[in-house]
């Protein structure tokens, strides 16, 4: 694999590395430091040059609008636009747009007259509902959430945790297990409005995420019209576990973005702090936890940009988003663990990023399916194929 970058994808890295550095960056002084929003005079202004850079909407398809990037480049995007305070869950504070719900992009022409496009236009936010108090390491068996036909219209029944912003959603997507006895190939996906009657945000859940919160969902009789339904009856997982697959990429690149500028500041640091009459740049420690933060950039970076070449190709890439996913979340991880101990007193401190990339990279690690599940998905793989 040849990670040399074509003359196009040097000159939109350097875009937005410069973008990050001479728009986002300077905001951040003036921002709580755990802050996920700007103010709305500089997002619509920052909104509305990345619309002139024609970056807006990156991961909206070409047929959508969206600018015709291939994966790659996105990944290679999206390590860049992570690199600041709040880039692990809000790079670039969202100014580069987004696609909201992307199984959306598989709905019929009337759903995505009444749900997609609105989405698109701003209009409407949804909310993606897949996990439950029973797990969410294998929702395809834990969900226990119930959907019955009655006549044009579906009886929903059920529970859901950990869903972001369904407080705030006026539709969201809802998995229901419509055969109980099918496993993965009984779960349907259903489009819900935040208003039908016996649908309700029970409480909030707080995590380690800044300024974030999740919430806790309950359907008590809520019926849904059957054509609500996002693609066929008993397919649910395969729309959910399609786009999870490939977010695993972009979702691995933010976190590599991150190690690179926790990296980038302990470099600077450690040549500038002296202790015991000599630079901490000088001791051998602390070369080798340099050493190390470099050989897990270089590393998530090849199987990441890997794992999207693949998909790129049409090729599966299932094991290498896999991959990705696993050793990015967990090398990022050590990566600002290290630089906060070069930093030592100060790297606790809010003056600094890394305290707030620390606990929210200690969230990537379980989010979009554990490094465990990673793990069982690759030893899948492996056990299943002829050794190479």
């Amino acid at each position: 694999m040849d990670l040399t970058l074509s003359p196009e994808q040097s000159l939109l890295v350097d875009l937005v590395r410069r973008f990050v550095r001479e728009e986002i960056v300077p905001l951040e002084f003036n921002l709580d430091p755990d802050g996920d929003e700007l103010e709305a005079a500089d997002k619509a202004r920052l909104i509305e040059k990345t619309k002139a850079m024609g970056l807006y909407g990156l991961d909206i398809p070409p047929a959508f609008g969206g600018p015709d990037i291939d994966l790659v480049t996105r990944t290679l995007l999206a390590i860049e636009m992570s690199q600041h305070r709040a880039g692990l869950y809000a790079p670039c504070y969202g100014v580069f747009g987004g696609a909201g719900l992307a199984q959306l992009f598989e709905a019929n022409d009337a759903q995505k007259q009444k749900y997609l496009h609105p989405v698109l236009r701003g209009e409407k936010r949804g909310f993606f509902g897949l996990t439950e108090p029973s797990g969410g390491s294998d929702p395809a068996r834990a969900i226990r959430t119930k959907a019955v036909r009655d006549g044009d219209f579906w009886v929903i029944n059920g529970s859901k945790i950990f869903i972001s912003g369904a407080d705030k959603a006026q539709f969201g997507l809802v998995f229901a297990r419509t055969e109980p006895e099918n496993g993965r190939n009984g779960v349907t996906c259903f489009i819900v409005d935040t208003d039908t009657p016996g649908f309700r945000v029970r409480r909030v859940v707080h995590t380690l995420r800044s300024a974030h919160y999740a919430t806790e969902l309950s359907f008590e009789n809520m019926r849904v019209p059957h054509e609500n339904i996002l693609g066929k009856v008993n397919s649910g997982f395969a729309i959910a576990n399609e786009r999870l697959t490939r977010q695993r990429i972009p979702y691995a690149a933010g976190c590599i973005g991150v190690a690179i500028k926790a990296h980038q500041m302990a470099l600077e640091y450690v040549p500038q702090r002296e202790t015991f009459g000599a630079p901490l740049s000088s001791r051998q420690a602390i070369q080798w936890m340099l050493v190390d933060n470099e050989i897990d950039i270089r590393q998530s970076r090849w199987l990441t940009l890997e794992a999207a070449a693949k998909a790129d190709r049409g090729e599966p890439f299932r094991t290498e988003a896999a991959m990705a996913k696993l050793v990015a979340t967990e090398a990022a991880s050590r990566v600002v663990d290290r630089c906060m101990q070069m930093f030592g007193g100060y790297g606790v401190t809010k003056d600094f990023p890394f305290e707030r990339w620390y606990r929210e990279m200690r969230i990537r690690r379980i989010g979009e399916g554990p490094s465990e599940v990673q793990r069982h998905i690759i030893a899948r793989e492996l056990l299943d194929s002829p050794l190479r």
